[in-house]
């Protein structure tokens, strides 16, 4: 990408898009085109077959998506399977028939088996079963994986999709029906050290572990990878090669010991009681980085400051709302 170029950024309200927004024009880049989802729906196809005609951007962040946690995604899949994969759809076949120079596509972690050997590297893609809980999510973020190769080798575009791990940052979903561990935590110990209550009820066992990276952090891998020479990025998403790459911290902890830091962070010295009636879904997901740490990136805000920086966030919007 140069500094000129037309840049299309779906999704940009949400968390992940908010943040590449920000990465991008921290880099130089503000030949922006950014589209409200009032403005443009993206599960509509010939909505989004105009706006391509139209605009012509030269490259594509497809950070739209219908996301959530463990309890969204249980009570809805039915909703996460069709929004996702129709957004997917038009997206990218619009993006190939407007001769976009190089789409990355976020995915999520959950795209890999549910008792994946850990780390988790980009070969362990379809090797086993996935987790119950948010099977129609991964299967829909796997099709788009595979929409791209299918894409780069029958009409050799530049399309990549990268694999962030659990995401958190400025613009989280908060609302305790949807939201994923981390946010939700932060609203739950907030509410229970304003109202003086002793101890938080945690969804689970405490004992599955997890891996969070700041959302700036996963933004500006994702613009790293955008910015590859033409034969760096061509070697991952070259015809025969699966277009798929890992963003993640390299490090995870339980779940337990999450709730523990969130409370050190939000200054709460009450305690917390694990609800094992609740799925814990996947009992593990630490993602092999090793590929993009080859590269040149790896990820600056540790978790400690991360949730800081997440909490000052969350405070600025209650007091807002």
């Amino acid at each position: 990408m140069e500094s000129a170029s037309r840049i299309y950024v779906a999704g940009h309200s949400g968390l992940a898009g908010s943040a590449l927004v920000r990465a991008l024009r921290a880099a130089g880049f503000h030949n922006l085109v950014l589209r409200s989802h009032a403005e443009l729906e993206l599960r509509d196809a010939r909505a989004v077959a105009d706006f391509f005609a139209r605009e012509r951007p030269e490259h594509v962040f497809l950070a739209a998506a219908k996301a959530g946690g463990i309890l969204a995604n249980d009570r809805y899949p039915a909703d996460f399977i069709r929004d996702n994969l129709a957004i997917e759809l038009n997206v990218v076949c619009e993006a190939a028939r407007a001769g976009v120079r190089r789409l990355l596509l976020l995915g999520s972690s959950c795209i890999y088996p549910r008792d994946c050997p850990q780390p988790m590297q980009e070969a362990h893609l379809l090797t086993g079963p996935l987790e119950a809980t948010n099977r129609a999510y991964a299967v829909a973020k796997i099709a788009g994986i595979e929409l791209c190769w299918s894409y780069n080798r029958q009409h050799g575009t530049r399309f990549l999709a990268a694999m962030p791990t659990n995401l958190f940052g400025p613009g989280d979903q908060y609302d305790l029906q949807t939201s994923h561990v981390l946010p939700a935590l932060i609203r739950k110990v907030h509410e229970a050290k304003a109202r003086g209550e002793r101890t938080v009820t945690v969804w689970g066992s405490g004992r599955p572990r997890r891996e969070f990276l700041y959302s700036d952090d996963m933004a500006e891998a994702c613009v790293f990878l955008m910015r590859l020479s033409e034969a760096a990025f061509a070697g991952l998403a070259a015809p025969g090669v699966v277009p798929l790459i890992n963003v993640g911290a390299g490090k995870d902890l339980s779940i337990a010991e999450l709730a523990v830091l969130v409370g050190e962070a939000l200054g709460y010295e009450g305690g917390f009681i694990y609800d094992a009636s609740k799925p814990d879904g996947t009992p593990r997901k630490l993602l092999d980085t090793s590929r993009l740490a080859a590269l040149g990136w790896r990820p600056r805000i540790g978790l400690r400051a991360g949730i800081a920086l997440a909490y000052r966030d969350f405070l600025a919007r209650e007091s807002a709302a």
